[in-house]
C-alpha cells in the first residue's frame, strides 16, 4: 500500500531553554530531525512532509537541504491540528504514518513491523510499557484487550493512571478515513488542544480494526523535552553503536567513552582507546590501534596502522601499517602511503606522502607531493602560500631534508637529494646532491645579555 509520512516538528521546546529550535539540537552529531528524516526515507514513502512552526527560520532551510517538503503550523493547537496542516500530503496515499521530530531513535524495523501488522483500512499504534508512565497518554483497553481510547495524563482518572502501557504518539492511519475524520476532533480537554490521540476513539466508534506493536526498548519512542533527556538518549545511542562494533570484533578500552557521529566501519581485532570521536564516514581496517583522545572524521585508515593519542585526521586516506602521532593533525587532502610515518606535532594538508616516508617532528607539510623513502627533519616547513596563491612542493624518492628547513614553493627537491639543516630553499635542488644555504658563524666580542629592568 502507498504510504505518506508526516513528521511533526512545530513545537516550541520551552524546556530546552534555547534559542535553537528543539528539533535542531544535535544527537550523535546530527539534528534530532535528521535522524527522523533518515529513518522515514528508508521506508520509501510516496510523500514525506514535515510540519514546521516554532523555529521555522532554522528548520525550513534545513528541510530544503534535505529535499523534504514542509507545511506550516502557525498556531500550535495540538498534534491533531498539526496533522490537519498536512492534508494535501495525506491525500496522496492510502496510509499515513505520523512521526515526531523530537523522537530520534525509532528503528526502521520497528516501523516496518507496525506497517505489517495493520489490516487494510485499519489503525496501528506504537506503544511501550513504562515502570513510571507519568506524563504519557495511557492505552485504555477493554476486558478482551481491545483498545477503546488513549487518555492523556491530565485527563486521566486514578484508575487509568495505573495503566503502564503508554502511547508513543507514532500512529499508522488510513488516509481517506483520516481526512474525513479530522474535522470531528474537538478540543474539550484540560489543554484545550486538538489531540491526534482522540482519533483512536473515533476509529473505535467507526469499527476500524486497531493493532499495536509494543516496543521493549523504550528509548525507541522516547522524546526529547529537555537537555537531560537529550543527554540520556545520546549515551544510549552511543552505547548501542559501540555494542554493534564490538559484535563485529572491535575492542574498546571503555565502550562508554567513545562517540560515533556518523557511519563507521572498523575491522576485526582493532583497538580503540578512550575518548575517541568518529565523525562522518569513517572506514578503519583490521588490526588498527587508535590511541586516546583522537578525532577521526571522513577518513580511511588502512589495516595495521597505529594512531597515537591526541591526533586529528580529517578527510584523509591512510595506507596500511602507517604510524601517526601523538599530537598529529592530518588536514583534508592528506594521503599517506603504506608504512609512512607522521610524528608528534606535525601538520599536513593536501599532501601525498610516499611509501615509508617519515615526517617525524614539529613540521608542516602542505600542498606537497612526496616520494618514497623520504626523511623530513624536525621543524621543516613547506611555504606553500605566497599571500595570494597556493603552490606545490615536489620531493623525490629517498630525499633527506635537514632540520629547520623552509621549502619555498613552487620548488622541487630531486631524487636522493640532501638539504642541509637550516636551509631556505628557493630554487630546485638537483638529484643526489647536497644543497644548503650558508652564513658565516661569528662570535660578538663584549656582547652582554639584556637584563630585566627592576
Amino acid at each position: 500500500m502507498s504510504l505518506s509520512i508526516v513528521i511533526l516538528a512545530a513545537g516550541k521546546g520551552t524546556r530546552m531553554k534555547s534559542a535553537q529550535a528543539k528539533v535542531m539540537h544535535g544527537l550523535a552529531g546530527r539534528p534530532l530531525l535528521q535522524h527522523v528524516i533518515d529513518t522515514a526515507k528508508q521506508l520509501q514513502p510516496t510523500q514525506l512532509v514535515v510540519v514546521a512552526g516554532n523555529g521555522a527560520v532554522q528548520v525550513l532551510p534545513f528541510l530544503e537541504g534535505n529535499q523534504v517538503d514542509a507545511v506550516m503550523q502557525t498556531e500550535q493547537l495540538g498534534t491533531g491540528h498539526a496533522v490537519m496542516q498536512a492534508k494535501d500530503a495525506i491525500a496522496a496515499s492510502e496510509q499515513v504514518l505520523v512521526l515526531y521530530g523530537d523522537v530520534p531513535l525509532t528503528q526502521v524495523v520497528t516501523l516496518e513491523a507496525l506497517i505489517d501488522c495493520v489490516a487494510e483500512g485499519g489503525v496501528g499504534i506504537l506503544t511501550t510499557k513504562l515502570d513510571d508512565p507519568t506524563g504519557y497518554g495511557r492505552i485504555v483497553r477493554d476486558f478482551d484487550g481491545r483498545i477503546r481510547c488513549i487518555t492523556e495524563q491530565k485527563d486521566a482518572n486514578p484508575e487509568i493512571l495505573l495503566i503502564d502501557e503508554v502511547n508513543s504518539g507514532i500512529m499508522l492511519l488510513p488516509s481517506q478515513w483520516l481526512l474525513a475524520s479530522l474535522d470531528m476532533l474537538g478540543n474539550n480537554n484540560a489543554q484545550g488542544e486538538y489531540y491526534l490521540t482522540d482519533m483512536i476513539a473515533l476509529a473505535v466508534a467507526d469499527g476500524l480494526a486497531i493493532d499495536t506493536v509494543c516496543v521493549d526498548d523504550e528509548t525507541e519512542v522516547a522524546g526529547v523535552n529537555n537537555r537531560s533527556q537529550l543527554a540520556a538518549l545520546e549515551r544510549h545511542h552511543q552505547l548501542a553503536q559501540a555494542e554493534a562494533l564490538m559484535t563485529a570484533g572491535v575492542t574498546f578500552a571503555d565502550p562508554a567513552r567513545v562517540d560515533v557521529r556518523g557511519d563507521v566501519t572498523i575491522g576485526n581485532d582493532s583497538f580503540v582507546d578512550v575518548n575517541v570521536i568518529f565523525e562522518g564516514t569513517v572506514s578503519v581496517g583490521s588490526n588498527v590501534e587508535i590511541g586516546a583522545n583522537c578525532i577521526l572524521k571522513n577518513c580511511e585508515i588502512g589495516e595495521g596502522s597505529v594512531i597515537l593519542p591526541n591526533s586529528m585526521i580529517d578527510s584523509s586516506v591512510i595506507g596500511a601499517n602507517a604510524n601517526i602521532g601523538p599530537f598529529a593533525r592530518l588536514r583534508p587532502g592528506t594521503a599517506l602511503a603504506d608504512k609512512a610515518k607522521i610524528g608528534n606535532f606535525v601538520e599536513t594538508k593536501n599532501a601525498n606522502i610516499g611509501l615509508g616516508s617519515k615526517v617525524n617532528h614539529l613540521s608542516y607539510i602542505g600542498d606537497t607531493d612526496m616520494g618514497a623513502g623520504v626523511n623530513i627533519g624536525a621543524g621543516t616547513i613547506t611555504c606553500n602560500y605566497d599571500g595570494a596563491n597556493k603552490h606545490r612542493t615536489v620531493i623525490g624518492d629517498n630525499a633527506f631534508v635537514g632540520s629547520d628547513t623552509q621549502l619555498v614553493a613552487p620548488v622541487t627537491v630531486g631524487e636522493g637529494a640532501t638539504i642541509g639543516a637550516g636551509t631556505t630553499l628557493r630554487k630546485d635542488a638537483g638529484d643526489g646532491q647536497l644543497t644548503l644555504t650558508k652564513s658565516r658563524q661569528i662570535t660578538v666580542e663584549g656582547w652582554v645579555r639584556p637584563q630585566k629592568t627592576k
